[in-house]
């Protein structure tokens, strides 16, 4: 009988030199989590560049000397003996090192095999529909956890979305349909990120079967064949939302965070119901001013998507913007945040009567960077050292975290709350 040997780590940070990743690093630094039975948490950080990591962990100890031994683990991207004796050294793996499509699979792939829990930021479809298909099944024998989009993409919405159905659990009420407004967004993009955007398009303008992917409203299902609920694709243009009395215009973040959403209610045996529907919009307030500002930003969104898809005119936009390892500075972080409300309308009661509720979720720094350093630190830690269900595959924050993360993400500052009825 073979013996599994010891973790040696808690938690592993993969991509710790990058924009991201030193951000991370720096969240777990200062918040000093604890690992199993209070002990001190056991953690590393892992990149493929010695030293950087160094670099970065002697900036970690100004802060706390103690930090000064952090272990090191150094493996490339694409060293796949590498990330499995790392996966297998530790109980929780968290990456930011993208774009995702290119980096993530070998790692991922380490995770699944080894038994090792693990999260990222990625809003990459085609990675996460990938992961799906090759290590679900095999993350479902090994009992690893592997939870992609723990960022802004797609954390608020699918634990938003979460925590509305519980709200009307509790009432004896079933959730039928919700509507993400994002209702104010300020942050900045890092180079990383654009990285990201810009290889996609690429792939989708080589690839038909990759546009279908995109263009698929339930893209993420278990089986895109089966189980399809009732929601098209995502809005395009400027729209009246006559229930919340708001301008709507495209949300350039729903064409991942719908269909997480929808992949969590299929994998929560449709708790929210076969023909739950969801969308999610940018949200502005009534009048010219707003209605304004709602076709600004649609046109605004095609023209910058349209110039990036051009190879030559891509050139010039790119040059204007961040390059990878760049990202909004410390006081830009500071200065962003975030209001996302999610309002929702449940089934009729036994009296015939539809109620209404809405989620609202705030952060008070950089959506992408301060928030998400906090959300992927906080997702890696519940997956590190708190006690949950063992079901493993290819999840989902809700599935995966639930509202135990949701607490955790309360005390770390981010305001999570349900008004009505």
């Amino acid at each position: 009988m073979s013996v599994t040997p010891p973790r040696t780590h808690d938690l592993v940070l993969f991509g710790a030199t990058g924009f991201t990743g030193q951000l991370v690093a720096e969240y777990l630094a200062t918040c000093k989590p604890l690992g199993a039975q209070g002990a001190p948490l056991r953690w590393a950080l892992a990149g493929r560049n010695r030293e950087k990591l160094e670099a970065v962990r002697a900036r970690l100890a100004t802060c706390d000397a103690g930090l000064a031994a952090l272990p090191l683990l150094q493996a490339d991207a694409q060293d796949e003996a590498a990330l499995q004796r790392i996966a297998a050294s530790t109980r929780a793996i968290c990456t930011t090192a993208g774009p995702f499509a290119q980096l993530g699979g070998v790692l991922i792939g380490a995770a699944a095999t080894q038994g090792t829990h693990y999260c990222d930021i990625t809003g990459e479809l085609t990675f996460i529909r990938s992961a799906i298909d090759q290590w679900h099944d095999v993350a479902v024998r090994t009992g690893a956890q592997l939870v992609p989009t723990c960022g802004f993409d797609s954390l608020p919405s699918d634990l938003g979305v979460l925590l509305l159905h519980r709200h009307f659990e509790e009432r004896g009420l079933s959730l039928a349909e919700a509507r993400l407004h994002v209702e104010r967004i300020r942050g900045g993009a890092s180079g990383g990120t654009l990285a990201s955007m810009v290889a996609l398009i690429d792939v989708a303008r080589r690839d038909p079967a990759v546009r279908r992917l995109l263009g698929d409203p339930y893209a993420l299902l278990p089986d895109r064949t089966r189980e399809r609920g009732p929601d098209g694709g995502d809005l395009m243009g400027v729209r009246w939302d006559r229930d919340a009395q708001r301008w709507m215009a495209p949300f350039v973040m729903a064409a991942v965070n719908a269909r997480v959403v929808r992949r969590s209610n299929a994998l929560l045996d449709f708790a929210y119901g076969r023909d739950f529907r969801y969308s999610e919009v940018s949200s502005f307030a009534r009048g010219p001013k707003g209605w304004a500002r709602a076709v600004g930003l649609s046109a605004g969104l095609g023209v910058f998507l349209g110039l990036v898809s051009v190879p030559w005119t891509r050139a010039l936009v790119m040059r204007r913007l961040p390059r990878p390892g760049e990202g909004p500075s410390a006081e830009e972080r500071q200065q962003g945040g975030f209001v996302i409300r999610i309002r929702g309308r449940s089934r009729p009661d036994a009296k015939g009567q539809v109620h209404a509720a809405t989620a609202v979720v705030e952060g008070h720094a950089d959506p992408g960077y301060g928030e998400t350093s906090k959300m992927l630190g906080e997702a890696a830690l519940c997956l590190a050292t708190d006690p949950r269900g063992e079901r493993g595959g290819v999840l989902t924050p809700a599935v995966a975290l639930g509202l135990p993360l949701v607490e955790r993400l309360r005390r770390a500052g981010m305001g999570w709350r349900v008004e009505g009825a």
